[in-house]
């Protein structure tokens, strides 16, 4: 599912990265927990997490992920979003809850992690 599918679905805000939004992604992956991050995301995963701090940048850049959503209608501060420009990772922004977020992707055809 190329970037802006994810964007139309979500009807999210993309906070950095629009160069970026013609890409494809096959899986999505909805944690707060890093930890869970480094343990189970799996090839081209999208991260939606509800985590603004900088661990969610490091997290991303360690396992290759390239697009970070932040739910809940949260918004990074801009260092955070430096972090990811620097990075080349897309950052969008949804109102959506987590759960929401994941089931409206998973509903449209994005794979989930297993």
């Amino acid at each position: 599912m190329k970037l802006s599918e994810v964007q139309n679905i979500l009807n999210a805000t993309v906070l950095t990265g629009n160069e970026f939004l013609n890409n494809e992604v096959n899986t999505a992956c909805g944690s707060d927990l890093m930890s869970d991050v480094l343990a189970f995301v799996k090839d081209k995963a999208l991260l939606l997490t509800g985590l603004i701090n900088p661990q969610v940048i490091r997290t991303a850049e360690m396992m290759d992920i390239e697009t970070i959503i932040f739910v809940r209608g949260k918004q990074p501060e801009d260092a955070i979003v430096g972090m990811a420009k620097m990075k080349n990772i897309t950052l969008m922004s949804t109102d959506y809850p987590l759960f929401i977020a994941c089931g409206l992707l998973y509903s449209k055809g994005l794979g989930n992690i297993k």
